[in-house]
Order: structure tokens, then sequence, then C-alpha cells
């Protein structure tokens, strides 16, 4: 299956997944059924473990780990699974889109470049998995010789959002594999099919029984206890700061395991009078669109130049204006489906929360009417302050507020007044002021005249409440490596007791 019709059709009866233990497909357990947040139907059945699945994965991993069926590879070997696992995925590549769609609510064609960049991602994964290496120090003497080993971490949790449920994935997956580890997933119980899939893909690549675990429920019983258990030795989590500082105590008082925290985000938009005034706009439409706003890095605060900011908001607006918002499986489809209920009733409430708060609705704002599923359009508010709620919290949705500055200063203080620090654009045609606005705003992703551009080469990474660590890239691989340093005498001791 490596084309879709342009418009595919709804699956006849939801399809029934298993969760994945040890090499093993496993079944047994009561299952949750997924709607379609763009159609309203049953798309798929998940189990719901218990903590004991979760118990077996985790003792599955560990034991995989130990024996060093996967650890004790050469990088090489690894990175020859990985490779392999890039192509089944091309194979598959619209199958797994498809899903994706269904379960999320995402445009198929943005399904679809999602893939492509998880492909990517393994092959980045294999190439990393060959250059991992320590270091060496040849001065400390005749008589003694120093290296840095940098071995696997361990056994890794692996938790994963609703949003970008494949991307994030595997935007982790390879990195963590190429170091050597062993993992157990959680992915979110709403958009768990194509983590199942994943599985598939692995094994068919060769990876070994035990390396990788897919064990499926909800947060609260399955994810809270990967958090809590003694034996996983490093727990990744993208989503929520709330949930992400919870972890941090559950990590504190389990066995102190490591953390890599991809949390939220409230990201400003930076222009000045002297940019490429359509290119920005049509950035800013895209930045807050793009997977219905519904992106830890959207660009959700307009800072903009007050000499030009009426005349901007009305090209954003206009742009906004023109985005096709419908069925997620529509391949014209610019704008899917709202993933959640609670989460479409968040966004409705926050903009009406905008309103009540003084704000101007510019555009937007409204349920668009399918007759199916769950869809808003994207939202412009104008006149929008920094004390007002739609400009500090993260909204997670297509809502972007539309904030005036004179000077440089003003905009810098503007973009880092906020507690999260995860991604930041600008556009301007000056560089002085690019470099010094790069150099300030403390974001730990930032485009100068771009938007969410870049692949999976580059970390990924927030500033202050929006994480800790840093995924993908070399950088990635490293993450879930630890250091040891090793100290060789090569001549006769000096014996301290006469």
């Amino acid at each position: 299956m490596d084309t879709l019709r342009p418009f595919p059709t709804l699956p006849t009866t939801p399809r029934e997944f298993g969760f994945y233990v040890d090499g093993k497909w496993q079944g047994g357990r009561p299952l949750f059924d997924r709607a379609s947040p763009g159609h309203g139907v049953p798309v798929t059945r998940i189990p719901k473990c218990t903590t004991d699945d979760l118990n077996a994965a985790v003792t599955a991993a560990r034991t995989a780990f130990e024996d060093r069926r996967w650890a004790g590879l050469s990088g090489a070997a690894r990175a020859s699974v990985l490779l392999r696992a890039a192509e089944i995925l091309k194979r598959r590549r619209a199958e797994i889109a498809y899903w994706e769609t269904l379960e999320n609510g995402k445009p198929i064609s943005q399904a679809m470049g999602e893939i492509d960049h998880s492909i990517a991602c393994f092959e980045i994964g294999a190439g990393a998995a060959r250059m991992l290496h320590g270091d060496s120090y040849n001065s400390l003497g005749d008589n003694l010789f120093g290296m840095v080993l940098r071995e696997p971490i361990g056994v890794v949790g692996l938790i994963t959002p609703w949003n970008f449920p494949f991307l994030i994935l595997c935007e982790r997956v390879p990195f963590i594999l190429a170091s050597g580890c062993t993992l157990v997933v959680k992915p979110s119980e709403v958009t768990s099919a194509t983590t199942l899939l994943l599985a598939e893909v692995l094994e068919e690549a060769g990876l070994p029984a035990g390396v990788y675990n897919v064990v499926t429920g909800s947060g609260r019983t399955i994810g809270q206890a990967l958090t809590e258990h003694p034996d996983v030795d490093m727990l990744s989590f993208t989503g929520s700061t709330a949930v992400g500082r919870s972890c941090v105590h559950a990590a504190a008082d389990s066995n102190f395991k490591k953390l890599g925290l991809e949390l939220g985000g409230k990201n400003p938009i930076i222009v000045f009078a002297d940019a490429d005034l359509d290119d920005a706009a049509d950035a800013a439409a895209f930045g807050i669109s793009f997977n219905t706003g519904q992106c830890c890095v959207s660009s959700s605060r307009l800072i903009v130049e007050r000499s030009v900011a009426a005349k901007f908001e009305a090209l954003v607006a206009a742009k906004m204006a023109k985005i096709r918002v419908g069925d997620p499986l529509d391949p014209n489809t610019q704008v899917g489906a709202i993933t959640t209920t609670a989460q479409n009733d968040v966004i409705l409430g926050y903009i009406a929360k905008g309103q009540a708060e003084g704000a101007t609705l510019v555009t937007g704002g409204i349920v668009k009417d399918l007759g199916h599923g769950q869809y808003i359009e994207p939202t412009l508010f104008s006149g929008v302050t920094p004390n007002m709620s739609i400009a500090t919290d993260e909204i997670f949705g297509p809502v972007l507020c539309s904030m005036p500055f004179d000077t440089i200063e003003e905009a810098i203080a503007l973009a880092n007044d906020t507690v999260y620090g995860l991604a930041a654009s600008l556009w301007t045609k000056n560089i002085d002021k690019a470099l010094t606005v790069t150099r300030r705003v403390r974001a730990g992703r930032f485009w100068v005249n771009c938007i969410m551009a870049g692949g999976p080469e580059m970390p990924l990474g927030g500033f202050k409440q929006s994480g800790w660590g840093r995924e993908a890239g070399t950088y990635g691989v490293e993450e879930y490596t630890q250091i040891k340093s090793v100290h060789i005498e090569t001549g006769k001791r000096d014996h301290w007791i006469a």
C-alpha cells in the first residue's frame, strides 16, 4: 500500500490491535474504541493494558539490555537494522499515514510528510550509531592513560503524545536504539496504532526481541507506572509542562532516573517592519495552523513592529481566510480536525476568554460545520496585551495573538515574557537585528526568515519550563548514554606504604 486514492475510504470495522512485549503480540485485554476525530466513527480498538503488562515489558527490556543482544553489537550492525527499518517505512508510508490521520485528525498530506521525516530520522540514527564514540587523554603523564567511554544508559521508558504520535516517536526511537538502549513505549491511548505498527516494522528489520516493547493504556495507569518504575534507567516524556513536572517528582521518588522532557511552548514570531511582509504573513498563518495549532513549536504569539502592525494583521487574516479546513482524508485539506473532544472544548474556551478579556477577534474563532467531526477555523486576535490569558497560556490550538512593539529591546522583552522557551521565529532583512535577537531570545529552536524548518540532524529541545535535554541528531544519541572515565596505569605504581 504505497499510494493512496484521493479520498481513501474509512474502514468498515475498527482495526483491532494487540500490544507488543518481548517480540510477541499479546492480547486478551479489554479494548478501547478510538473514533476518528474527523469523521466521528470508530476506527481502531486498542488494548487497555495492566501494570502487570508494563512490568513484563520492563523485564523484557531489562533482560535484552543485560544480555547485550543489542548493546553488544557493533555500531555498524545496529545501523544496518535502522536502515532496513527506513526502507520498510518507505514501503509502508501510505499505510502508516492513513492510520495516523484516522486516529489523530491531521490532514493526510501532512501525515505523509511526517512519515518522510520519520524515515530520515532512521537514516540519521543509523549514521549516528556508527559515529558514536568516546575520547582519550594522553596528557596524564607517561605512566597513566585515560579513556572516556560512552555507554548506553540502559532501559528507556518513552511516553509519546497524541499530537504527533509517529513523528515524535521516530524523533526518539532511532537515536535511542543507536545508543544501544532498549525501550518500553507508552503511546497516547487515543493515538496508539502507528506506535504498534512500528513494532511490525522493527521486527521485520531484524531488531532482536525485547529491545522495543509497546504497552498501551491510560497515562494515569500505564504512564504513571512507567515513570515510577525502579528498573527504568531513563524516561523520555513529551507533553504538557504540568505532566512533565509530575514526572520529575515521580523520578525523584523512585530511582532518580534520568529525564528527557520536551514540554509546552508559547512561541513568539517576531516581525520587523523591514521584513518581507508577505512571506512573514504566510509563515505566521502556517505556523499557527499546522497540525491545527496542536503543536508545541507553533508560533502562537505574533510580536510585530507597530508601524506595520495593522497592515500585517490584515495580511495574516487574508491568508487565514484561504486556508482549506476539511476532511483529513482529502489530500487538498490544510487543516484537519481537533484530535480530542476535550481539547476542542479548551480551544473554544480560550477563544471566548480572549473576547471577554477585550482582545479583538479579527478572523476565525468559529466551528466549521462539516456534518461530522470537530473543526475550528484558524483564529487571529489583535489588541492583545501580555497579561491576557490568551497571551500567556498554551492554548494548543489554531489561535494567534498579535501584540505590537516599538523598539528591538521591547520585542526581545515581549518574546521572553513567558515561562516557556521552546521555539521562536524572527523576520527581518537586517543582519544586526537578526543576530541580536537570536542571541537574546531564550528558545531551544530559533528560525530566522523561516519557520518549523530543519531536519533530524539538528537537536530538539527547550529552555526554561519547556523541558530538559535534547533529542535527535548526535546530541540525541548522546542523551541516552552515560560517561565512564577509565584510567590505565602503564608503569610501576609508586607505593604508598613503605
